[in-house]
């Protein structure tokens, strides 16, 4: 598999356990730990949206 196959696997990953972890914040009874696991999934989200764009260019280092 080639380097940016792999990355595209992670990404999905990455998404879909975050789509898990908003599933599971809407069945959390406890307050703290519904937003706990929203606040986990948002980051998951972000960070496979920031390594789809590397891997399709769209992100640049500054200059």
């Amino acid at each position: 598999m080639s380097v940016s196959g792999e990355s595209g696997g992670r990404a999905r990953q990455m998404r879909q356990k975050a789509e898990e972890l908003k599933q599971a914040a809407e069945r959390a009874s406890d307050p703290e730990e519904r937003q706990r696991l929203k606040d986990k999934a948002r980051r998951l989200q972000e960070q496979s949206e920031q390594e789809s764009a590397m891997r399709a260019g769209d992100i640049y280092p500054q200059e």
